[in-house]
């Protein structure tokens, strides 16, 4: 089930893998909650609103919704949202408010190649979750994501915060006239992992226990049977680690300890992704779907690393032949595709559904969508001046939950 026009791999320096092993060693300065006050923000629905349905636009059978490019939107329709009408955008992905001159990669949509994809229906969307519950689990782009998706709910109904721990990794959201509860849970390997004291004290060697899934999410999304579990992660797998399976060091990539194999970076994210899927379809009584969301593109940097001077500053797509995946986000998504077919069969045969989410051909194509340098005020001194991973809001990451929207229909 190759759906990219792939390229051979090529050899990705450890300087380029350094751009994300910084991006996520660096805390951001804000919680997505920082502006959210659960007191004071409540359901916009009517109470009419709790019983209704409604015909939401579907997709033709059939079509594929995931191959297409990026066209004009000569509609002219406005943004679904801005950073003034959504509480829940941080500040590193805040573009508009930042000053980002160039508003047109606002006006572009996704036209899959057989079809059009309709535009976003929040109540739609929130008829159609009504009584359910979703998980998002992964890195900063599943919470990404997860922050996209509440904006665009915003305009029917603003959550309210259920969470029950302070830790902003961990949010749990209830919007009441719909009883549709949403969770992000922050596991940025899928699987038990921890820093080593093997590079004495330097806190960039990661200890991955890759056969035993992460407790940080795993138990939770068992006691709560969760109706949807959206599956996300890639970039955290660049960081030099340490492999353990059943308990016993095996090999490791980048780690510079005597005597410890090598392997790469594929491997553990192939292992960890495997891992994942198999517990989540081996869950007692799991009845629900699991979604897995293929890579967002890591290669957006131009001009230099993301130290010397690399940026991404383009305001406009790629067109559909301009560019392709390669490298290691080829390398990544050809992994995940792969441990998800595997997965999804022996899931089948239990009775639990899996669904790909492959996104990573629309996104490669959007290197306009950064923050670059538009996540903080110029005069501020940040670590990182210009963010080419995350995705500005509103922006491109939209069409993830138009996307997740036909999927839940299907």
């Amino acid at each position: 089930m190759q759906k990219l026009r792939l390229v051979n791999p090529t050899v990705v320096s450890l300087a380029g893998l350094a751009i994300v092993l910084f991006i996520f060693t660096t805390p951001y300065r804000h919680s997505f909650f920082d502006t959210y006050e659960p007191d004071g923000i409540v359901s916009t629905s009517s109470a009419g609103a709790k019983n209704s349905t409604r015909a939401v636009a579907r997709v033709p059978k059939g079509c594929d919704i995931f191959l297409g490019e990026w066209v004009p939107d000569d509609g002219g329709a406005a943004p679904y949202y801005t950073n003034r009408s959504c509480p829940f955008i941080q500040e590193h992905q805040n573009c508009i408010k930042y000053g980002r001159p160039d508003l047109g990669f606002l006006r572009w949509r996704w036209r899959p190649s057989g079809c059009e994809l309709p535009r976003f229906d929040a109540a739609g969307f929130l008829d159609v979750v009504r009584g359910r519950s979703m998980a998002f689990v992964g890195d900063s782009l599943a919470r990404n994501h997860m922050q996209s998706l509440m904006c665009l709910l915003a305009k029917v109904e603003y959550p309210k915060d259920v969470s029950t721990t302070q830790n902003q990794e961990f949010r749990t959201l209830h919007y009441a006239s719909h009883n549709f509860t949403v969770s992000v849970f922050w596991s940025p390997f899928l699987v038990k992992a921890n820093l080593s004291d093997s590079d004495n004290g330097g806190g960039r060697l990661w200890n991955l226990y890759l056969d035993e899934p992460d407790d940080a999410w795993l138990p939770f999304v068992a006691g709560y049977e969760y109706d949807y579990v959206i599956i996300s992660a890639a970039t955290w797998f660049t960081r030099p680690s340490l492999f353990y399976e059943s308990g016993r060091l095996v090999a490791c990539y980048y780690c510079l300890v005597p005597g410890v194999p090598q392997l790469t970076l594929r491997y553990s994210l192939r292992v960890a992704h495997r891992t994942a899927l198999r517990a989540v379809a081996s869950l007692p009584g799991f009845n629900g779907t699991a979604i897995v969301r293929t890579v967002s593109p890591t290669s957006h940097f131009e001009g230099g690393e993301w130290d010397k001077g690399g940026d991404c500053r383009r305001t406009r797509p790629y067109a559909a032949n301009e560019a392709s995946v390669a490298g290691l986000d080829l390398d990544f998504y050809k992994a995940q595709v792969e441990e998800f077919q595997a997965a999804e069969k022996a899931a089948r045969e239990k009775g639990v559904r899996m669904m790909l989410m492959d996104t990573t051909a629309a996104m490669v194509l959007r290197p306009d969508g950064h923050p670059s340098r538009y996540g903080h005020w110029p005069h501020e001194n940040v670590s990182l001046y210009n963010d080419c991973v995350h995705w500005c809001l509103p922006g491109p990451i939209d069409v993830w939950s138009e996307m997740l929207l036909q999927m839940l229909l299907a």
